[in-house]
């Protein structure tokens, strides 16, 4: 994944971040609509949903859910969906192609930290995918995503890896050609900007490409579990996918997280 990294000496706003991702948007969906998104079409999705399992007929919230790629998803397993997300452009995308192929979702612009269009115990199963660690009050988030699901309903998610994907995230090359990976700032509090493109997109287009930028809210493993339990979540089940050794032939990409940490985190909570 090709990055590149800006620090940035102050904290970012909710409204800040929604600008951020209104900008990003119109590329974001252009580029994961064609599959460029490449670790989370070949890791992240193929493990999240397996570590779901069946949502069928179920009432469930996305919650972070960008141009609604994977919300989409969940609706074609049979799930009704309703999909959040605070940036309005990327709803945009999204209520577009819900227009183009209705699979009965309901978008909304909405943080997830600020739920308050929807009733309490609302949803038989809330899921987020790779968007409770873009936001700058994640207590709140969970505060808030434990109102609106139902008593003994499933709270699933998926982030960067709190361990590994840290500030000081980075690749070096050892004396026998193998790629090791870097950690550093991992208690740090700071928030951060990254910038970065996919890595698999074509390199005759590449250099010409805009990078996203992200804000970044560096979080422990513990600053994430923790809140969970004291909201009153019962933790069922984490999960840290690994490449196989298939996956690795085939998209060799993925052999540096194979042999080195994890690049995501799955968690799997229900309240009760």
């Amino acid at each position: 994944m090709l990055k590149k990294q800006k620090r940035t000496s102050g904290d970012f706003t909710e409204a800040e971040v929604a600008q951020h991702w209104d900008d990003n948007a119109d590329l974001w969906a252009e580029h994961v609509r064609q599959g460029w998104d490449s670790y989370r079409e070949h890791l992240n999705n193929p493990a999240f949903l397996k570590f779901i399992g069946n949502l069928k007929g179920k009432t469930v919230l996305d919650a972070g859910c960008g141009e609604g790629y994977n919300t989409r998803i969940f609706a074609r397993m049979g799930a009704r969906m309703t999909g959040v997300d605070v940036s309005l452009r990327m709803i945009e995308h999204a209520s577009r192609e819900e227009q183009r192929e209705s699979l009965g979702i309901r978008y909304e612009t909405a943080s997830f930290a600020d739920l308050s269009g929807f009733d309490g115990e609302s949803f038989d199963a809330v899921v987020s995918t790779m968007a409770l660690m873009d936001g700058p009050d994640y207590e709140k988030a969970i505060a808030e995503i434990y109102r609106v699901l139902r008593k003994n309903s499933d709270f699933f998610f998926s982030i960067s890896h709190p361990c590994f994907m840290t500030e000081g995230f980075g690749w070096v090359t050892d004396r026998e050609n193998k790629q090791l990976l870097t950690v550093g700032g991992y208690f740090g509090k700071r928030h951060w900007m990254e910038c970065w493109r996919f890595s698999q997109i074509p390199e005759e287009i590449r250099k010409d490409l805009p990078l996203f930028a992200i804000p970044r809210f560096p979080r422990t493993l513990s600053e994430y579990i923790n809140p969970l339990l004291q909201t009153g979540f019962m933790l069922k089940k984490i999960s840290e996918p690994r490449p196989s050794e298939s996956d690795c032939r085939k998209y060799p990409y993925l052999r540096k997280w194979r042999d080195s940490g994890a690049i995501f985190l799955h968690v799997h909570c229900v309240k009760v």
